[in-house]
């Protein structure tokens, strides 16, 4: 917990609490239903939650945005990201029952009304988004076409939406196809030894 009020002292009480307890919920759900190995357990707040706010370091949702969390598994990066952004929708798909259990029983002992989770393939979510993120699900040329057409057409406070995913590694080849693709390094962000090869990749819908 250390390490997300280190990046975001401004927290108000209340998210602060919730990440406390986010914390104590993964560990009693995995004990359940494993959805974070257990070596990964012991670095909580590093691997999975502050991975997860390393989107918020690249695009600040406006109020009233719609986010679509593809591959979320147990809810990551949309959970976090929900505490974080309490005045944006956050729509968790995962087509796996067990995780996405684990994600709306997260979601409901948090207390999160912005959160929405939904067990499905994301082809057979019919709805429109401002905002698409994932964590590392399959290569980008892939993942593309399964959010295309999942885009609104309107612009939110400005700004033209897109989809912000967070991968690890060389990214050079797979992001030849997406020239308009921003790639930004976490490491910049956060000084954690565990950033040093992640990155998280804008790509915008226009």
């Amino acid at each position: 917990m250390d390490e997300i009020l280190k990046y975001f002292p401004n927290l108000t009480e209340e998210q602060v609490e919730q990440y406390i307890c986010m914390g104590e919920l993964y560990a009693h759900w995995n004990e359940r239903i494993n959805v974070i190995s257990r070596k990964d357990m012991e670095y909580f707040y590093t691997r999975h939650v502050l991975h997860s706010m390393a989107i918020a370091r690249v695009e600040s949702f406006p109020d009233g945005a719609k986010v679509l969390d593809v591959g979320t598994g147990g809810g990551f990066p949309g959970v976090p990201l929900a505490v974080l952004f309490p005045k944006v929708h956050f729509t968790l798909v995962d087509s796996i029952g067990k995780k996405t259990k684990v994600a709306k029983a997260v979601s409901d002992e948090l207390g999160l009304k912005n959160v929405t989770v939904i067990n499905a393939r994301v082809e057979n979510v019919n709805e429109k988004f401002d905002y698409v993120v994932s964590r590392a699900v399959t290569a980008m040329d892939a993942f593309v076409p399964w959010v295309k057409g999942k885009f609104s057409n309107e612009k939110i406070d400005k700004k033209a939406g897109g989809i912000l995913y967070l991968k690890g590694g060389e990214l050079s080849d797979e992001l030849k196809k997406f020239p308009k693709a921003q790639v930004f390094n976490i490491s910049d962000f956060f000084c954690e030894e565990f950033f040093t090869t992640k990155r998280v990749v804008y790509l915008p819908i226009c």
